[in-house]
């Protein structure tokens, strides 16, 4: 239990301090920007109580919004999906598989399973936080644009974490 604790403690905080240190610091064609904190909410496990995964999202997001000055955009986007993924994963899975699995890994899903996972909760985590950020219409046309393009890149760059950091 206290073990399961520290590692997600060194999940949130390496999350967070790779957001702001080096993803923060990428915006490719000025449209694409990396949110690769998700993670932790996508990394939690099946069996984590609702209201606890709400109140880690919000931390987690008022984490980034602190360092980004971006006034609780990061904490809304996450607590939304951190609240639909309980629905998600039934969803797209089934009970058995989801009570005979502890966490949600390559290693222990499969990648179709994974990355059709992480593109659901990035794209609405994506979607949300942009058109937040924007907070107006004029301009929508772009921001869905930089919110699917930036969704993709993280989806890309969140399986690859599977692989490089994540191996059984």
């Amino acid at each position: 239990m206290i073990i399961n604790i520290l590692k997600y403690a060194l999940i949130f905080v390496v999350s967070v301090m790779l957001q702001v240190l080096v993803f923060n610091n990428i915006l490719i064609a000025k449209m694409i920007s990396p949110f690769f904190y998700i993670l932790f909410i996508l990394l939690l496990p099946f069996e984590t109580p609702r209201s606890a995964m709400l109140v880690l999202a919000f931390v987690l997001g008022l984490s980034i919004d602190a360092f980004n000055n971006t006034l609780g955009v990061h904490a809304a986007a996450s607590v939304l999906v951190a609240y639909l993924r309980p629905s998600l994963l039934s969803l797209i899975s089934s009970r058995e598989t989801l009570e005979s699995t502890v966490e949600p890994r390559v290693a222990n899903m499969s990648l179709q399973w994974f990355t059709g996972y992480t593109a659901f909760i990035v794209t609405i985590h994506h979607f949300t936080l942009f058109l937040l950020e924007a907070f107006t219409f004029s301009g929508f046309f772009f921001t869905l644009l930089r919110a699917g393009l930036s969704s993709v890149f993280t989806i890309i760059l969140i399986v690859l974490s599977q692989f490089l950091m994540f191996r059984k």
